[in-house]
């Protein structure tokens, strides 16, 4: 099989090589489209994760909450219905659907409607984890905390958020890398993200195969790059004699 990477080198609209392979004054070459796509996956992914992040910490929280029935009913009711639906599924909900109902959001940005679809399907994930880091530490800590003198959102915040937040960092490198992998779905909706570039670029040049591989290859770096971050996070955060060490083999 004969490779044909050079067609990165050619611009988009006229199949022209471009010596340097990046575009000036205003063309484009393929090679410049992969890097543009790169950096709508990685926009996407982290703004999702941001989302799902304050809103999966929020609703693993108040399932904990001792004698406040309802609040935890809304919080289990967040979790089934978000991470029973999906993803995809739950794209075109916000992109069709949502703005149908409430016109307000008919001029909102496909990008916007994507990040708030990933964000909340990712927040029952981390909502479930946060609860579980809850839920694993011993009652003592709870009890302590307010035996202190703290009020709850008090023993939360210094007690058992900071210990609870420990536990869960590797299942959450698991999902920090799932958002961004699961971020290739917004090509339904047109954002030019990586596997939008890989499918639009492949029909193009006829070279659906160096695409594939090159946007492969740009996935797993990302992942690759997230993992380390995490592992960096844990290993600056762990409390000696509490949280399991990890290491390259383990954890992540």
């Amino acid at each position: 099989m004969a490779w044909k990477w050079q067609v990165f080198c050619k611009e988009t609209t006229t199949g022209e090589t471009v010596t340097g392979c990046f575009g000036r004054g205003g063309d484009e070459t393929y090679l410049n489209w992969i890097v543009s796509a790169w950096g709508w996956t990685l926009t996407v992914s982290l703004l999702a994760l941001v989302v799902a992040l304050v809103a999966g910490l929020a609703i693993g929280t108040i399932r904990t909450l001792p004698d406040r029935p309802w609040v935890v009913r809304f919080g289990n009711a967040w979790v089934e219905l978000f991470r029973n639906i999906p993803l995809l599924v739950q794209i075109f909900l916000w992109y069709f659907v949502i703005p149908g109902i409430f016109p307000v959001m008919r001029d909102v940005p496909s990008i916007v409607l994507v990040v708030m679809a990933l964000g909340m399907f990712t927040s029952a994930r981390i909502a479930e984890q946060v609860r579980a880091g809850i839920q694993a530490l011993p009652r003592g800590q709870r009890y302590a905390g307010l035996a202190l003198g703290l009020s709850t959102w008090q023993t939360y915040r210094y007690v058992l958020l900071p210990m609870a937040l420990r536990i869960i960092i590797p299942p959450m490198t698991s999902e920090s890398m799932n958002i961004m992998k699961n971020s290739s779905v917004a090509f339904a909706v047109s954002i030019t993200e990586l596997t939008f570039f890989a499918m639009q670029s492949g029909e193009e040049t006829a070279a659906p195969v160096e695409m594939y591989l090159a946007v492969t290859v740009l996935y797993a770096l990302s992942a690759f790059v997230i993992n380390r971050i995490m592992a960096f996070i844990e290993s600056r955060t762990r409390v000696p004699g509490f949280v399991a060490a990890g290491g390259m083999a383990g954890g992540h």
